[in-house]
């Protein structure tokens, strides 16, 4: 194990570091804290699993349609499940589509690269052609502007990699519910340890997306192309939407003379990570989508943990957020650990140094984060905190 005596004293966060480096996470490994983050994730993963679904089957069934009406209905058009979407009785896919812009406008990983590729122009170029061979103007229209319905698939393979991403996540969440159901989650790390394992058990998966026309299958990200789940939308996931994320309409001036929003994108803090939990459930704040998709699929176990809390479930919005984030911060912690330069356990202070370096990087990103917040939360006075 690391030798720690050397303790990081000089970061702000060197409480964190030396946590890390003995194997905890990022979250005190408090018993209340399990039920809150087990009991959240298995509502975000029947949520993913619904975005998943839509999100892959708009890439593979809705790619280049200029006026996609119906692509929140994955082909089953019903009048009954047209009045429930008119109604807002329905998964706020809108929210996956958020996430989805948030990537491709942040990009990162092999699979902006590789849409930025020659070789991705050529398919595209290739689909395009038999998708409008029938239709003239439509071609002639892409020959005055031949990058407009490239990039409407690039788009489309964003919805399929987020989708293929979110659907790996989705059967990690569930799975953790079914074991703590069964009495072997009991603690932080083991919520952590499950969520890392998944990971890295996926972290070669390829990543593909194809497409159909007229019964031919065109390939627009081929398996030759070796994107893989971890590298290519894992991390990059991570970048854009628990770090950098975007800036909510209504929250902060858009007006480059009040400088509220930085000029360099790779500066923005206002992903999952940073999020202020007390605007959730206000319009045009697009987290507030997933809090109430979320709120529906919560188990009674923290259903009653809410209940308990000053405002019983008045707020539950913000509550879901709150304990959404420190859900968050579990993952960022299996994300960490499994992307660790050397073993935890080394004993070669050279491998140590390096990681204690690797660590620093990861902290000093989150030095304005909600992190401290969420350790100093217990789940009986948090909204009392916040008033």
């Amino acid at each position: 194990m690391v030798n720690i005596t050397n303790k990081p004293d000089n970061h702000p966060l060197a409480e964190y570091i030396t946590r890390l480096e003995l194997g905890g996470a990022l979250l005190p490994d408090k018993p209340e804290n399990v039920p809150e983050v087990v009991g959240i994730l298995k509502s975000y993963g029947v949520v993913l699993d619904a975005y998943s679904k839509n999100l892959i089957y708009f890439a593979e069934n809705q790619f280049l349609k200029f006026f996609p009406f119906f692509k929140y209905f994955n082909g089953e058009i019903t009048f009954k499940k047209l009045l429930r979407h008119w109604w807002h009785d329905r998964i706020n896919f809108e929210y996956a589509e958020y996430c989805m812009k948030a990537m491709l406008w942040h990009g990162g990983g092999g699979l902006d690269t590789y849409l930025d590729s020659k070789e991705f122009t050529q398919r595209a170029s290739v689909v395009i052609a038999e998708k409008f061979k029938n239709n003239p103007i439509i071609l002639g229209l892409n020959n005055l502007f031949p990058d407009f319905l490239t990039e409407q698939l690039r788009v489309c393979a964003y919805y399929s990699g987020l989708g293929q991403f979110w659907r790996v996540m989705a059967d990690i969440f569930l799975s953790l519910s079914d074991l703590y159901d069964a009495g072997k989650i009991k603690t932080i790390a083991d919520v952590v340890s499950h969520i890392k394992n998944g990971l890295v058990e996926a972290a070669s998966k390829p990543i593909t997306y194809a497409v159909k026309i007229r019964g031919k299958v065109y390939d627009i990200i081929p398996a030759s192309v070796g994107l893989t789940f971890l590298a290519d939308t894992a991390v990059p996931y991570v970048e854009a939407v628990f770090f950098r994320g975007t800036p909510f309409h209504g929250t902060v001036s858009y007006n480059a003379q009040a400088y509220q929003i930085p000029p360099d994108q790779a500066r923005f803090q206002y992903g999952a990570l940073y999020a202020d939990p007390l605007p959730i459930g206000g319009a045009g704040i697009p987290p507030t989508l997933l809090m109430q998709d979320m709120r529906h699929y919560l188990p009674e176990y923290l259903h009653e943990i809410y209940r308990r809390s000053r405002r019983g479930e008045d707020d539950l919005r913000v509550q879901i957020c709150i304990t959404f984030q420190k859900s968050m911060f579990c993952v960022t912690t299996a994300a960490i650990l499994g992307l660790m330069p050397y073993s935890l356990d080394t004993e070669d202070p050279t491998e140590q140094k390096a990681n204690r370096v690797y660590l620093q990087k990861w902290l000093d990103r989150l030095q304005p984060s909600r992190l401290q917040e969420v350790n100093k939360e217990e789940s009986g006075d948090r909204i009392q905190k916040s008033e």
